[in-house]
């Protein structure tokens, strides 16, 4: 694509707050070298419509603010390129499977929700040692390289949007949350993972998956949700005994 030759951008508009039903509204963006998605919604917003509602933060894929659907796949808009696309009229939406704010805002309470009902942190029998460590724990690589994958999440919410189950089954808790589940049991300072597998292995938690795969191929960070979740099953399966010895702690986790 040549600087200056027009993007055909189609933004979909639509407030629940109004009822209005969602519409795609249609800007020719002057292409710039090196312009993302991100660039050319903002331009839009900025020269045409100022009343296009979108979320964006770091502009560096750090952030995961910026997730949106583009051309029907979950992509952060700062991370794809224009130049990336085959399609020459470039579609942006919101993300499936969260409820709508306004045009590409959703809100992502729910995803938090889930995310934390997995104890995202470490846990520990010692509680003592977390608010007044006496010494570090200490790793090898090999142990750092358990969990490390699964560590590099951004908590943009791509995973979610794009599986299938969360169309099917709204209280399942999620590739996002099941992976950083295997995060913290998998690393090991953690003393939690019996807990966390008693709170997954239900109705709406590892079991749920149909395995699809989809959360893994869009995620921009490769964490491989769907690995972790094929590990969780294994885990799952062979507690209480595994991974290691790990205390029931209190309170139990809830998965809604």
């Amino acid at each position: 694509m040549r600087i200056g030759e027009a993007v055909n951008l189609k933004v979909a508009r639509e407030n629940p707050a109004t009822k209005t039903r969602r519409t795609y509204q249609e800007f020719a963006v002057p292409y710039e070298t090196g312009m993302t998605v991100l660039n050319a919604v903002l331009y839009a917003k900025e020269h045409f419509d100022h009343s296009i509602a979108i979320r964006y933060s770091c502009r560096m894929a750090s952030c995961g603010s910026c997730g949106m659907t583009i051309n029907g796949l979950p992509r952060l808009a700062c991370y794809t390129q224009i130049t990336e696309l085959p399609n020459s009229t470039i579609t942006v939406g919101p993300l499936d499977h969260y409820p709508l704010v306004r045009d590409l805002v959703t809100n992502f309470g729910g995803f938090f929700d889930k995310h934390k009902s997995v104890a995202p942190f470490i846990l520990r029998t010692d509680s003592c040692q977390d608010t007044n460590p006496t010494s570090e724990f200490a790793q090898t690589p090999q142990e750092l390289d358990e969990f490390l994958q699964f560590s590099y999440c951004i908590k943009c919410g791509l995973c979610n949007a794009a599986c299938p189950t969360m169309s099917n089954d709204p209280r399942f808790i999620g590739p996002q949350a099941l992976g950083q589940a295997y995060r913290y049991i998998a690393d090991s300072r953690d003393e939690g993972a019996i807990q966390r597998l008693t709170a997954i292995d239900g109705e709406h938690g590892v079991w749920r998956c149909h395995f699809a795969g989809s959360c893994s191929f869009v995620c921009p960070k490769g964490v491989d949700p769907a690995l972790a979740i094929q590990k969780l099953r294994r885990l799952t399966m062979i507690k209480p005994g595994a991974p290691r010895k790990g205390a029931k702690l209190e309170p139990p986790l809830d998965i809604q």
